[in-house]
């Protein structure tokens, strides 16, 4: 979903489940975000449009690769003045930017399945730890603590998504869960069928530890920081742990039922991390 001066970031970002804690911000802060957000959607439906072929889907994200180059180099297109005005106000690196496409072409050139741990980290990086990086210089944080923080959060974010869309995403051919851990638990011939066959608690757990590490280095760093600067932040890693929570009370032994949580609830959560 390309943006388009028809198609406001506002209105790309309504459909987050984080639209409320985004409303809250400060308007800059706001309009940042949902920037940043409408980009990250933007690249994401690329990479994941099953209708398209690989080559096209990675030509179109070369469309956007040339056309950050133009927005950096001052010479920005109509339908990205916006995007433009948000990376001058709050210094977003195109570095940040690229990494994030970089993590979408890995998605969008065949199907990941069952990658090394280290591959695994690198995407991780890159579609998600890459987009923090963003946002905590749109929420104001200090330059090495708001990197800290991305690379922690970031990854038990992302980390918590793998663990809950297993059968989701073999369903599409992919698998997320790294090939040692895999191995293991006794899985070697990897295939998105045997996956989605397969009891994964021994799989999972090495994960599952990975990310409750990182929910805790993450809360640790957002404690040295004022609540209106982590606000955003806080309330994502709440609404996730409470997800990591609920998976790893169900197990991940077939058949595995889909975890959620209701947005009434991350309303809640917006409004205690507000108030209390």
């Amino acid at each position: 979903m390309e943006i388009s001066p028809e198609q406001s970031s506002a209105r790309v970002a309504s459909g987050s489940s984080f639209y409320a804690a985004m409303r809250i911000l400060p308007p800059a802060q706001r309009e940042g975000m949902f920037e940043i957000y409408a980009f990250c959607r933007a690249v994401d439906d690329i990479a994941d449009d099953g209708d398209d072929t690989s080559a096209n889907r990675m030509a179109r994200l070369a469309v956007w690769r040339r056309d950050l180059a133009d927005l950096y180099d001052g010479r920005a297109a109509p339908s990205l003045a916006n995007l433009a005005r948000v990376v001058k106000q709050f210094g977003l690196k195109h570095e940040d930017f690229l990494a994030v496409i970089e993590g979408m072409e890995m998605d969008a050139c065949g199907p990941i399945v069952a990658p090394d741990l280290s591959t695994l980290d690198l995407y991780c990086d890159r579609v998600a730890s890459a987009v923090g990086r963003l946002s905590v210089k749109v929420f104001g944080m200090p330059e090495q603590e708001g990197i800290d923080l991305s690379y922690h959060l970031g990854r038990a974010l992302q980390l918590t998504n793998i663990l809950r869309d297993i059968d989701e995403d073999a369903g599409i051919a992919r698998v997320y869960l790294p090939r040692e851990t895999l191995a293991d638990a006794g899985i070697v011939n990897v295939t998105p069928e045997a996956v989605a066959a397969a009891d994964l608690d021994r799989a999972c757990a090495p994960l599952v530890a990975q990310a409750r590490e990182h929910y805790a280095r993450a809360r640790a760093i957002m404690a040295r920081h004022p609540r209106r600067v982590v606000v955003a932040p806080a309330v994502m890693a709440k609404a996730y742990g409470a997800i990591l929570d609920k998976l790893i009370a169900r197990g991940f032994a077939v058949p595995r039922e889909r975890v959620r949580v209701p947005r009434w609830r991350l309303i809640l959560m917006l409004l205690r991390q507000m108030i209390l």
